[in-house]
Protein backbone atom coordinates (compact mmCIF):
# COMPACT_ATOMS: atom_id res chain seq x y z
CA UNK A 1 0.00 0.00 0.00
CA UNK A 2 2.69 2.30 0.40
CA UNK A 3 4.17 1.90 -2.93
CA UNK A 4 1.68 4.69 -4.34
CA UNK A 5 1.30 4.99 -7.69
CA UNK A 6 1.06 8.82 -8.96
CA UNK A 7 -0.94 7.27 -12.32
CA UNK A 8 -3.83 5.89 -9.48
CA UNK A 9 -3.35 9.55 -7.96
CA UNK A 10 -5.50 11.29 -9.90
CA UNK A 11 -5.23 14.84 -8.73
CA UNK A 12 -8.38 16.73 -7.96
CA UNK A 13 -8.40 20.51 -8.40
CA UNK A 14 -8.70 22.12 -4.71
CA UNK A 15 -10.85 25.21 -6.45
CA UNK A 16 -13.73 23.10 -8.48
CA UNK A 17 -14.94 20.96 -4.98
CA UNK A 18 -17.67 22.35 -4.07
CA UNK A 19 -20.34 21.43 -1.32
CA UNK A 20 -22.85 18.41 -2.36
CA UNK A 21 -25.18 15.90 -0.90
CA UNK A 22 -23.19 12.51 0.10
CA UNK A 23 -24.50 9.84 -2.58
CA UNK A 24 -24.00 7.17 -0.12
CA UNK A 25 -25.46 4.54 -2.19
CA UNK A 26 -23.49 5.69 -5.25
CA UNK A 27 -19.74 5.80 -2.85
CA UNK A 28 -20.15 2.12 -1.56
CA UNK A 29 -21.59 0.83 -4.98
CA UNK A 30 -18.07 2.09 -6.35
CA UNK A 31 -16.20 0.71 -3.24
CA UNK A 32 -17.89 -2.90 -3.68
CA UNK A 33 -17.27 -3.05 -7.85
CA UNK A 34 -13.83 -1.78 -6.71
CA UNK A 35 -14.65 1.52 -9.22
CA UNK A 36 -11.46 3.43 -8.43
CA UNK A 37 -12.32 5.95 -11.21
CA UNK A 38 -15.88 6.81 -10.23
CA UNK A 39 -15.24 6.60 -6.12
CA UNK A 40 -12.31 8.97 -6.12
CA UNK A 41 -14.73 11.43 -8.73
CA UNK A 42 -17.67 11.03 -6.42
CA UNK A 43 -15.84 11.16 -3.19
CA UNK A 44 -13.33 14.12 -3.82
CA UNK A 45 -15.73 16.46 -4.92
CA UNK A 46 -17.43 16.25 -1.37
CA UNK A 47 -16.48 18.68 1.53
CA UNK A 48 -13.76 17.23 3.57
CA UNK A 49 -16.02 17.55 6.48
CA UNK A 50 -19.17 15.23 4.81
CA UNK A 51 -15.83 12.54 3.30
CA UNK A 52 -14.95 12.57 7.11
CA UNK A 53 -18.54 11.61 7.96
CA UNK A 54 -18.44 8.84 5.20
CA UNK A 55 -15.20 7.55 6.53
CA UNK A 56 -16.29 6.95 9.89
CA UNK A 57 -19.81 5.85 9.16
CA UNK A 58 -18.64 2.74 6.84
CA UNK A 59 -18.23 -0.31 8.35
CA UNK A 60 -14.13 -1.89 8.29
CA UNK A 61 -14.45 -3.55 5.57
CA UNK A 62 -15.03 -0.34 3.11
CA UNK A 63 -12.57 1.42 4.88
CA UNK A 64 -10.11 -1.06 3.93
CA UNK A 65 -10.91 -0.77 0.46
CA UNK A 66 -10.53 2.99 0.95
CA UNK A 67 -7.17 2.75 1.82
CA UNK A 68 -6.46 1.62 -1.71
CA UNK A 69 -8.47 4.46 -3.21
CA UNK A 70 -6.86 7.02 -1.52
CA UNK A 71 -3.68 8.52 -0.92
CA UNK A 72 -1.97 8.85 2.39
CA UNK A 73 -2.06 13.00 1.63
CA UNK A 74 -5.91 12.59 0.84
CA UNK A 75 -6.66 10.39 3.99
CA UNK A 76 -4.30 12.70 6.05
CA UNK A 77 -7.19 15.86 5.22
CA UNK A 78 -10.01 13.92 6.51
CA UNK A 79 -8.15 12.80 9.68
CA UNK A 80 -7.96 17.01 9.88
CA UNK A 81 -11.19 17.50 9.93
CA UNK A 82 -12.87 14.57 11.48
CA UNK A 83 -13.17 14.79 15.54
CA UNK A 84 -12.60 10.99 16.52
CA UNK A 85 -12.36 9.47 19.63
CA UNK A 86 -9.68 7.99 21.27
CA UNK A 87 -10.55 4.85 20.49
CA UNK A 88 -11.44 5.14 17.30
CA UNK A 89 -8.04 6.53 16.50
CA UNK A 90 -6.25 3.23 17.52
CA UNK A 91 -9.03 1.01 15.68
CA UNK A 92 -8.54 3.29 12.32
CA UNK A 93 -4.60 3.08 12.75
CA UNK A 94 -4.49 -0.64 13.20
CA UNK A 95 -7.11 -1.25 9.67
CA UNK A 96 -4.06 0.52 7.98
CA UNK A 97 -0.66 -0.89 6.78
CA UNK A 98 1.24 0.79 9.15
CA UNK A 99 3.95 2.36 6.70
CA UNK A 100 0.65 3.62 4.87
CA UNK A 101 -0.31 4.78 8.56
CA UNK A 102 2.82 6.39 9.58
CA UNK A 103 2.76 8.44 5.84
CA UNK A 104 -0.63 9.78 6.29
CA UNK A 105 0.32 10.90 9.56
CA UNK A 106 3.52 12.75 8.20
CA UNK A 107 1.10 14.62 5.42
CA UNK A 108 -1.10 16.05 8.46
CA UNK A 109 -0.42 19.38 10.28
CA UNK A 110 2.21 18.82 12.97
CA UNK A 111 0.15 19.47 15.81
CA UNK A 112 -2.69 17.33 14.79
CA UNK A 113 -0.38 15.08 14.17
CA UNK A 114 1.14 15.08 17.91
CA UNK A 115 -2.75 14.82 18.97
CA UNK A 116 -3.04 11.38 16.88
CA UNK A 117 0.26 10.14 18.25
CA UNK A 118 -0.45 10.98 22.03
CA UNK A 119 -3.50 8.26 21.85
CA UNK A 120 -1.43 5.68 20.87
CA UNK A 121 1.35 3.62 23.48
CA UNK A 122 4.56 4.18 23.29
CA UNK A 123 5.23 1.73 21.19
CA UNK A 124 3.31 2.34 18.54
CA UNK A 125 4.13 5.91 18.67
CA UNK A 126 8.02 4.87 18.17
CA UNK A 127 7.05 2.65 15.20
CA UNK A 128 5.29 5.15 13.14
CA UNK A 129 8.10 8.05 13.40
CA UNK A 130 10.88 5.50 12.77
CA UNK A 131 8.70 4.93 9.21
CA UNK A 132 8.12 8.55 8.62
CA UNK A 133 10.38 10.84 6.82
CA UNK A 134 13.08 12.97 9.29
CA UNK A 135 11.53 16.09 8.69
CA UNK A 136 8.21 14.99 10.11
CA UNK A 137 9.38 13.13 12.42
CA UNK A 138 11.72 15.45 13.62
CA UNK A 139 9.06 18.24 13.76
CA UNK A 140 6.49 15.70 16.24
CA UNK A 141 9.26 15.26 17.80
CA UNK A 142 9.83 18.23 18.98
CA UNK A 143 5.98 18.75 20.10
CA UNK A 144 5.42 14.95 21.94
CA UNK A 145 7.35 16.31 24.87
CA UNK A 146 5.37 18.94 26.04
CA UNK A 147 3.44 18.28 28.61
CA UNK A 148 -0.61 17.85 27.97
CA UNK A 149 -3.55 20.67 28.59
CA UNK A 150 -0.30 23.35 27.97
CA UNK A 151 -0.04 25.51 25.21
CA UNK A 152 3.38 23.66 24.06
CA UNK A 153 0.95 20.26 23.52
CA UNK A 154 -1.46 22.43 20.92
CA UNK A 155 0.67 24.32 18.98
CA UNK A 156 2.25 24.07 15.56
CA UNK A 157 5.66 25.08 14.59
CA UNK A 158 4.29 25.52 10.68
CA UNK A 159 3.93 29.07 11.01
CA UNK A 160 5.57 32.23 8.61
CA UNK A 161 8.39 34.04 10.34
CA UNK A 162 10.44 37.15 8.61
CA UNK A 163 13.43 38.69 9.65
CA UNK A 164 12.84 42.50 10.84
CA UNK A 165 15.78 43.70 9.21
CA UNK A 166 14.21 42.67 5.86
CA UNK A 167 12.13 44.13 3.18
CA UNK A 168 8.61 43.81 2.15
CA UNK A 169 9.51 42.56 -1.09
CA UNK A 170 12.09 39.70 0.41
CA UNK A 171 8.58 39.02 3.18
CA UNK A 172 6.84 38.22 0.10
CA UNK A 173 9.27 35.81 -1.29
CA UNK A 174 9.50 33.74 1.92
CA UNK A 175 5.57 34.10 2.56
CA UNK A 176 5.41 32.25 -0.95
CA UNK A 177 7.84 29.71 -0.52
CA UNK A 178 6.50 28.66 3.30
CA UNK A 179 2.64 29.19 2.12
CA UNK A 180 1.88 26.02 0.93
CA UNK A 181 2.81 23.99 4.29
CA UNK A 182 1.87 27.19 6.94
CA UNK A 183 -1.38 26.68 9.10
CA UNK A 184 -2.03 30.54 8.77
CA UNK A 185 -0.78 32.93 6.84
CA UNK A 186 -2.58 36.11 7.79
CA UNK A 187 -0.07 36.63 10.39
CA UNK A 188 3.45 36.71 9.60
CA UNK A 189 5.43 36.93 13.00
CA UNK A 190 8.73 38.81 12.53
CA UNK A 191 11.98 38.08 14.57
CA UNK A 192 15.50 38.92 15.30
CA UNK A 193 18.62 37.34 14.73
CA UNK A 194 18.33 35.10 17.43
CA UNK A 195 14.43 34.23 16.93
CA UNK A 196 13.07 36.60 19.71
CA UNK A 197 9.59 37.42 18.93
CA UNK A 198 9.71 41.35 17.68
CA UNK A 199 6.62 41.82 16.28
CA UNK A 200 3.83 40.46 13.28
CA UNK A 201 2.28 42.02 10.83
CA UNK A 202 -0.62 41.25 8.74
CA UNK A 203 -1.07 39.91 5.26
CA UNK A 204 -2.73 43.36 4.33
CA UNK A 205 -0.36 45.58 5.49
CA UNK A 206 2.63 43.40 3.49
CA UNK A 207 0.06 43.85 0.50
CA UNK A 208 -0.50 47.40 0.30
CA UNK A 209 3.12 48.13 1.69
CA UNK A 210 5.69 49.64 -0.94
CA UNK A 211 8.25 46.41 -1.45
CA UNK A 212 11.17 48.53 -0.70
CA UNK A 213 10.14 49.11 2.89
CA UNK A 214 11.98 47.60 6.25
CA UNK A 215 9.46 45.00 7.68
CA UNK A 216 10.39 46.63 11.09
CA UNK A 217 9.51 49.91 9.94
CA UNK A 218 5.50 48.79 9.44
CA UNK A 219 5.16 45.54 12.53
CA UNK A 220 3.25 45.76 15.19
CA UNK A 221 5.64 45.82 18.43
CA UNK A 222 2.77 45.41 20.74
CA UNK A 223 2.36 41.31 20.16
CA UNK A 224 -0.02 39.30 22.28
CA UNK A 225 1.65 36.06 23.27
CA UNK A 226 1.56 33.14 25.58
CA UNK A 227 4.54 30.89 27.55
CA UNK A 228 4.90 27.80 26.30
CA UNK A 229 3.76 26.60 29.83
CA UNK A 230 0.52 28.18 30.04
CA UNK A 231 -2.82 26.19 30.48
CA UNK A 232 -4.78 25.90 27.34
CA UNK A 233 -7.60 27.83 28.77
CA UNK A 234 -5.23 30.57 29.33
CA UNK A 235 -4.35 30.56 25.97
CA UNK A 236 -8.40 29.78 25.12
CA UNK A 237 -8.89 33.01 26.69
CA UNK A 238 -6.44 35.08 25.63
CA UNK A 239 -7.32 34.56 22.01
CA UNK A 240 -10.96 35.47 23.00
CA UNK A 241 -9.84 38.82 24.59
CA UNK A 242 -8.06 39.40 21.82
CA UNK A 243 -10.14 38.18 18.63
CA UNK A 244 -6.71 36.60 17.53
CA UNK A 245 -6.69 33.99 14.16
CA UNK A 246 -3.58 32.97 16.29
CA UNK A 247 -1.31 33.83 19.01
CA UNK A 248 2.41 33.17 18.83
CA UNK A 249 3.98 30.56 21.73
CA UNK A 250 7.40 31.66 23.46
CA UNK A 251 9.68 30.40 26.30
CA UNK A 252 10.25 32.57 28.87
CA UNK A 253 13.56 34.29 27.08
CA UNK A 254 10.80 35.25 24.22
CA UNK A 255 11.95 32.67 21.33
CA UNK A 256 9.97 32.19 19.01
CA UNK A 257 8.45 28.40 19.36
CA UNK A 258 5.05 27.89 17.67
CA UNK A 259 1.47 29.19 17.10
CA UNK A 260 -1.65 28.44 17.99
CA UNK A 261 -4.70 28.64 15.32
CA UNK A 262 -7.94 29.61 16.01
CA UNK A 263 -9.25 26.27 14.90
CA UNK A 264 -7.45 24.54 17.84
CA UNK A 265 -8.71 27.24 20.54
CA UNK A 266 -12.23 26.26 18.95
CA UNK A 267 -11.46 22.47 20.33
CA UNK A 268 -9.88 23.51 23.73
CA UNK A 269 -13.32 25.67 24.26
CA UNK A 270 -15.27 23.14 23.33
CA UNK A 271 -13.02 20.33 25.30
CA UNK A 272 -12.90 22.34 28.50
CA UNK A 273 -16.62 23.06 28.19
CA UNK A 274 -17.78 19.53 28.33
CA UNK A 275 -15.10 18.54 30.55
CA UNK A 276 -16.62 20.92 33.49
CA UNK A 277 -20.29 19.76 31.97
CA UNK A 278 -19.04 15.89 32.88
CA UNK A 279 -17.97 17.05 36.24
CA UNK A 280 -21.40 18.87 37.35
CA UNK A 281 -23.35 16.21 35.56
CA UNK A 282 -21.39 14.12 38.03
CA UNK A 283 -20.27 11.79 34.93
CA UNK A 284 -16.38 10.91 34.71
CA UNK A 285 -16.30 11.75 30.55
CA UNK A 286 -18.37 12.84 27.82
CA UNK A 287 -16.01 13.72 25.23
CA UNK A 288 -17.23 10.62 23.92
CA UNK A 289 -20.64 8.92 23.24
CA UNK A 290 -21.00 6.09 24.26
CA UNK A 291 -21.81 3.03 22.07
CA UNK A 292 -22.26 0.38 24.21
CA UNK A 293 -24.26 -0.07 27.94
CA UNK A 294 -21.33 -1.42 29.42
CA UNK A 295 -19.03 1.65 28.86
CA UNK A 296 -21.47 4.39 29.67
CA UNK A 297 -22.17 2.15 33.05
CA UNK A 298 -18.76 2.06 33.40
CA UNK A 299 -18.16 6.25 33.81
CA UNK A 300 -21.46 6.26 35.99
CA UNK A 301 -21.38 4.44 38.45
CA UNK A 302 -18.50 5.65 40.68
CA UNK A 303 -20.31 9.02 41.24
CA UNK A 304 -23.44 7.50 41.69
CA UNK A 305 -22.06 4.74 44.50
CA UNK A 306 -20.88 8.18 46.28
CA UNK A 307 -24.02 9.95 45.85
CA UNK A 308 -25.41 6.43 47.09
CA UNK A 309 -23.39 6.67 50.11
CA UNK A 310 -24.03 10.24 50.98
CA UNK A 311 -28.29 9.41 50.60
CA UNK A 312 -27.32 6.62 53.36
CA UNK A 313 -26.24 9.66 55.50
CA UNK A 314 -29.36 11.19 54.39
CA UNK A 315 -31.32 8.34 55.50
CA UNK A 316 -30.21 8.29 58.71
CA UNK A 317 -30.82 11.72 59.80
CA UNK A 318 -34.51 10.94 59.10
CA UNK A 319 -33.87 7.78 61.17
CA UNK A 320 -32.44 10.14 63.83
CA UNK A 321 -36.12 12.12 63.89
CA UNK A 322 -38.32 8.66 64.09
CA UNK A 323 -39.82 10.18 67.21
CA UNK A 324 -40.67 13.44 66.17
CA UNK A 325 -42.14 12.34 62.80
CA UNK A 326 -44.27 9.64 64.46
CA UNK A 327 -45.92 12.09 66.72
CA UNK A 328 -46.98 14.77 63.58
CA UNK A 329 -46.63 12.19 60.82
CA UNK A 330 -47.45 14.60 58.41
CA UNK A 331 -43.91 16.42 58.62
CA UNK A 332 -42.82 13.95 56.49
CA UNK A 333 -44.74 14.85 53.76
CA UNK A 334 -43.26 17.98 53.50
CA UNK A 335 -39.58 16.08 53.30
CA UNK A 336 -39.08 15.90 49.41
CA UNK A 337 -40.57 19.56 48.80
CA UNK A 338 -38.10 21.33 51.28
CA UNK A 339 -34.68 19.19 50.68
CA UNK A 340 -35.59 19.17 46.76
CA UNK A 341 -36.55 23.27 47.02
CA UNK A 342 -32.83 23.87 48.44
CA UNK A 343 -31.24 21.64 45.95
CA UNK A 344 -32.18 23.24 43.43
CA UNK A 345 -31.48 26.52 45.15
CA UNK A 346 -27.60 25.12 45.23
CA UNK A 347 -27.28 23.96 42.32
CA UNK A 348 -28.17 27.45 40.94
CA UNK A 349 -25.79 29.26 42.99
CA UNK A 350 -23.32 26.59 42.21
CA UNK A 351 -23.85 27.38 38.30
CA UNK A 352 -23.56 31.07 39.03
CA UNK A 353 -20.26 30.75 40.59
CA UNK A 354 -18.76 28.44 38.82
CA UNK A 355 -19.52 30.28 35.33
CA UNK A 356 -18.05 33.22 37.18
CA UNK A 357 -14.85 31.38 38.14
CA UNK A 358 -14.72 29.91 34.13
CA UNK A 359 -15.13 33.57 32.58
CA UNK A 360 -12.82 35.42 35.50
CA UNK A 361 -15.31 37.71 36.06
CA UNK A 362 -15.14 36.47 39.62
CA UNK A 363 -11.64 37.98 40.85
CA UNK A 364 -10.21 37.96 43.91
CA UNK A 365 -11.31 41.59 44.78
CA UNK A 366 -15.22 40.20 44.11
CA UNK A 367 -15.42 37.00 45.52
CA UNK A 368 -16.97 37.88 48.67
CA UNK A 369 -19.27 40.72 46.83
CA UNK A 370 -20.44 37.32 45.08
CA UNK A 371 -21.26 35.58 48.18
CA UNK A 372 -23.22 38.43 49.69
CA UNK A 373 -24.80 39.17 46.37
CA UNK A 374 -25.74 35.30 47.00
CA UNK A 375 -26.53 35.42 50.24
CA UNK A 376 -29.11 37.94 49.82
CA UNK A 377 -30.78 37.02 46.59
CA UNK A 378 -30.69 33.34 48.94
CA UNK A 379 -32.58 35.54 51.53
CA UNK A 380 -34.94 37.48 48.98
CA UNK A 381 -35.93 33.99 47.03
CA UNK A 382 -36.62 31.95 50.36
CA UNK A 383 -38.48 34.68 51.67
CA UNK A 384 -40.63 34.15 48.48
CA UNK A 385 -40.95 30.61 48.44
CA UNK A 386 -42.04 30.26 52.57
CA UNK A 387 -44.73 32.77 52.04
CA UNK A 388 -45.97 31.25 49.31
CA UNK A 389 -45.86 27.53 50.86
CA UNK A 390 -47.41 28.62 53.62
CA UNK A 391 -50.12 29.81 52.13
CA UNK A 392 -50.58 26.83 50.02
CA UNK A 393 -50.17 24.62 52.91
CA UNK A 394 -52.97 26.68 54.96
CA UNK A 395 -55.61 26.19 52.00
CA UNK A 396 -54.76 22.67 51.49
CA UNK A 397 -54.32 21.44 54.88
CA UNK A 398 -55.94 24.13 57.36
CA UNK A 399 -52.21 23.58 59.41
CA UNK A 400 -51.24 27.31 60.14
CA UNK A 401 -48.68 26.29 62.51
CA UNK A 402 -47.32 22.99 60.32
CA UNK A 403 -47.53 25.89 57.69
CA UNK A 404 -45.28 27.80 59.90
CA UNK A 405 -42.75 25.19 60.25
CA UNK A 406 -42.36 24.20 56.24
CA UNK A 407 -42.14 27.80 55.81
CA UNK A 408 -39.59 28.77 58.29
CA UNK A 409 -37.50 25.57 56.50
CA UNK A 410 -37.75 26.51 53.53
CA UNK A 411 -36.57 30.03 54.31
CA UNK A 412 -33.63 29.05 56.48
CA UNK A 413 -32.61 26.04 54.00
CA UNK A 414 -32.66 27.86 50.79
CA UNK A 415 -30.57 30.76 52.36
CA UNK A 416 -28.05 28.09 53.34
CA UNK A 417 -27.99 26.11 50.30
CA UNK A 418 -27.71 29.19 47.95
CA UNK A 419 -24.54 30.03 50.32
CA UNK A 420 -22.97 26.86 50.05
CA UNK A 421 -23.72 26.55 46.42
CA UNK A 422 -21.60 29.76 45.86
CA UNK A 423 -18.93 29.38 48.45
CA UNK A 424 -17.86 25.60 47.78
CA UNK A 425 -16.77 26.31 44.27
CA UNK A 426 -14.94 29.15 45.55
CA UNK A 427 -13.36 27.30 48.33
CA UNK A 428 -11.92 24.97 46.05
CA UNK A 429 -10.78 27.44 43.57
CA UNK A 430 -8.78 29.36 46.01
CA UNK A 431 -7.36 25.75 46.96
CA UNK A 432 -6.37 24.83 43.20
CA UNK A 433 -8.97 22.23 42.82
CA UNK A 434 -11.31 22.32 39.91
CA UNK A 435 -14.83 23.98 41.41
CA UNK A 436 -16.53 21.99 38.46
CA UNK A 437 -15.78 18.78 40.68
CA UNK A 438 -18.52 20.54 42.93
CA UNK A 439 -21.44 18.59 40.76
CA UNK A 440 -24.84 19.33 40.84
CA UNK A 441 -25.33 16.10 42.61
CA UNK A 442 -23.28 16.51 45.03
CA UNK A 443 -24.44 20.04 46.29
CA UNK A 444 -27.91 18.55 45.84
CA UNK A 445 -27.28 15.66 47.85
CA UNK A 446 -25.15 17.45 50.42
CA UNK A 447 -27.94 20.18 50.75
CA UNK A 448 -30.62 17.59 50.97
CA UNK A 449 -28.59 16.81 54.22
CA UNK A 450 -28.59 20.29 55.57
CA UNK A 451 -32.09 21.12 54.44
CA UNK A 452 -33.43 18.09 56.81
CA UNK A 453 -31.30 18.96 59.67
CA UNK A 454 -32.98 22.00 59.41
CA UNK A 455 -36.44 20.85 58.89
CA UNK A 456 -36.61 18.02 61.49
CA UNK A 457 -34.65 20.23 63.48
CA UNK A 458 -37.17 23.04 63.82
CA UNK A 459 -40.34 20.38 64.32
CA UNK A 460 -38.51 18.55 67.34
CA UNK A 461 -37.52 22.08 69.09
CA UNK A 462 -41.23 23.39 68.64
CA UNK A 463 -43.45 19.82 68.54
CA UNK A 464 -45.35 20.99 71.66
CA UNK A 465 -46.68 23.67 69.27
CA UNK A 466 -47.97 21.03 66.94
Amino acid sequence: MSEWKEGVAMSINEDVRDERVIDEEKLIASLEQQDIKSFREEYLMLHPYDRAVFYEKVDTNYRKRMYYFLSPKELAEIFETSEIDEEEYKEFLQEMDTTYAADMISYMFVDNAVDVLKELDKSHIASYLTLMNKEAATQIKSLLHYEEYTAGSIMTTEYVSVPQNSTVRSAMTILRNEAPSAETIYYVFVVDEDNHLTGVVSLRDLIITDEDTLIKNIMNERVVSVLVSADQEDVARTTQDYNLLAVPVVDFQQHMLGIITVDDIIDVIDEEASDDYSKLAAVSNMDSFDKTSISAAKKRIPWLIILLVLGMLTANLIDLFTDTISQVAILAAFIPLIAGTAGNSGTQALAVAVRGIATRDVEEESKFKLLLREAGTGLITGLVCAIFVIGLIFIWKHEFIIALLVGAAILVSIFVATISGSFIPLFMHKMKIDPAVASGPFITTLNDVISIIIYLGLATVFISSL
